[in-house]
């Protein structure tokens, strides 16, 4: 079974087509979608999806969040809903964790105060509740390490992982695995290829972010790409396999493993 550790289901790009999307999903084998909230606006749609369609994908599951690119329109009123939202759902059996949250120094618009503020109210609520966190990291691995390390919070996904092999280490030594997705399906990215060559077994996760960064196989030109979907991990499984020269059935398993690892409750949801 392959399952998408990373998935916009609710984004704009699938509310025509959502069921194909994930009927599609499901006949290539994938059984488990990760939906990370982006903001306080997405929380219900988020949920929707995930108690409308899990008789389709059973393992379908979300988390919570306020992201670092919606903290320019945020409040600090959303973090009490998030708060609330939080309270409400802890035993929901597919709620597992916080996220999509982090910190973004590429978007060099958005106010480095403001979206730190709001990343450490949410660190400070995943501490409260004992959740993992599901962390955007682009170019900001250093300051979120350090955050991290202030809070004494361990464990969860980086996201997109696109640091160096220290920077990777020091994410493994708090307990967090690093996912990958359609970037490191791209010859050219060496870093992202060499990382994935090179961490260990037990610390990565396979994701699409779908529908963003889509795998070099649904890039038409220089200038236009397809919309990427969770029907593509296993192409992005076989080429983490070519490069680890692994099977598929191992990087399938191992993904899986490292996932409940990541994501405790998700060993109820498989038990269930």
């Amino acid at each position: 079974m392959w399952f998408d550790s990373h998935c916009h289901l609710d984004a704009e790009e699938f509310s025509k087509d959502l069921s194909l999307v994930l009927a599609r999903a499901a006949e290539q084998g994938v059984t488990g979608i990760l939906i990370p909230a982006v903001d306080v606006k997405s929380f219900d749609r988020v949920i929707a999806i995930v108690e409308q369609w899990s008789s389709l994908m059973p393992y379908l599951c979300f988390t919570l969040g306020i992201h670092p690119l919606y903290t320019p329109a945020a409040t600090a009123e959303d973090v009490h809903t998030l708060l609330r939202y939080v309270e409400k759902y802890q035993t929901h059996p597919r709620f597992v964790g916080i996220g999509e949250i982090g910190l973004d120094y590429f978007v060099t618009d958005l106010d480095p105060v403001k979206q730190e503020w709001f990343f450490d109210q949410q660190l400070k609520l995943a501490k409260q509740f004992d959740l993992p966190v599901i962390l955007h990291v682009r170019k900001s691995q250093d300051q979120i390490l350090k955050r991290l390390r202030k809070m004494g919070l361990s464990g969860g996904i980086a996201h997109a992982f696109n640091g160096s092999m220290v920077q990777a280490n020091q994410f493994i030594q708090l307990n967090f695995k690093l996912g990958f997705g359609g970037t490191l399906t791209y010859e050219r990215s060496l870093q992202i290829r060499r990382l994935a060559r090179d961490v260990p077994m037990d610390a990565y996760v396979l994701e699409t972010d779908a529908p963003d960064i889509p795998p070099a196989w649904l890039k038409d030109t220089v200038d236009q790409k397809r919309r990427n979907e969770p029907l593509e991990i296993p192409g992005i499984a076989q080429t983490f396999a070519t490069l680890r020269e692994l099977s598929l059935l191992e990087v399938s398993s191992t993904n899986l493993h490292n996932l409940k690892v990541a994501l405790p409750r998700l060993h109820q949801l498989f038990q269930d």
